[in-house]
């Protein structure tokens, strides 16, 4: 992280105890040709990573999923994710699945780094010559949005889906306390400024009825990502945890462009 982090400096056990809501694996197998991968974040510590080959030329969509959900929860749309034009890796927090540790807000943004050098690491070991993607979901969209906005050499393209933009308003808005502590005011980058140093493609994709992050979110994210190629999709008639089963082709078709427009 070059600059003062604004999500970080919320870190606290009220706000994590709010924010997160891990679950344990249910011990299912995997999908036969998938490939589960341990990721140490920090000594003693490993967050669990599930990877989907495609072909080795596809781009890779590195996926970090919202707060309520684990890895497993995305191997019935592996297959789909896949048939966009990429391998799939979705990865865990602290805490989740399979995963060491507690989960926090500092470690949702600094275990980004580990992971991604691991995730490049695998990935040339498995020969792959195609562009690294990646995608966040709600609380995804603020370690999404730490890489392509600090790793921009290793990162070719951003997806936002129910992306938020401002931390203290979608917390005052969920009811959740803002008085962290008896000190000033958090400060630093929070998801919609690093986005002003996001210059690689962006697809922003949103419902229109999202009662839990709201559609100005999303077009403030729009508003203030730099990027010269820059889409934003309302999905109309979707909630928050509807949005994939009301966008159908919208939603699948814009996310197989945008990683057809990576491998050009």
């Amino acid at each position: 992280m070059s600059d003062p982090d604004f999500l970080t400096s919320l870190d606290s056990p009220l706000v994590n105890s709010l924010v997160f809501f891990p679950r344990p694996d249910m011990g299912f197998p995997p999908p036969a040709d998938s490939e589960d991968w341990n990721i140490e974040v920090e000594p003693g510590i490993r967050v669990a990573a599930r990877y989907h080959p495609a072909a080795l030329h596809l781009p890779t969509l590195l996926y970090f999923h919202g707060n309520g959900e684990i890895v497993a929860d995305y191997d019935p749309l592996a297959t789909t994710f896949k048939g966009c034009g990429a391998s799939f890796v979705c990865v865990d927090y602290r805490g989740y699945g399979r995963s060491g540790g507690q989960p926090s807000i500092r470690a949702l943004i600094e275990d980004v780094y580990p992971v991604l050098e691991a995730v490049l690491a695998h990935l040339r070991q498995r020969g792959h010559s195609g562009p690294l993607a990646v995608m966040g979901r709600s609380l995804g969209s603020a370690p999404a949005i730490e890489l392509a906005a600090n790793r921009p050499q290793d990162i070719a393209g951003l997806i936002l889906e129910s992306g938020f933009a401002r931390t203290l308003d979608l917390l005052q808005h969920l009811g959740i306390p803002t008085q962290f502590a008896d000190t000033a005011q958090p400060q630093g980058d929070d998801n919609a400024d690093k986005l002003t140093r996001v210059n690689s493609p962006v697809l922003l994709l949103h419902a229109e009825y999202d009662n839990i992050i709201p559609f100005w979110h999303a077009e403030q994210n729009y508003a203030q990502a730099a990027s010269q190629q820059k889409r934003l999709i309302k999905i109309p008639n979707a909630d928050h945890n509807t949005i994939m089963m009301f966008g159908g082709q919208t939603y699948w078709g814009a996310i197989t462009d945008f990683l057809k427009q990576l491998s050009v």
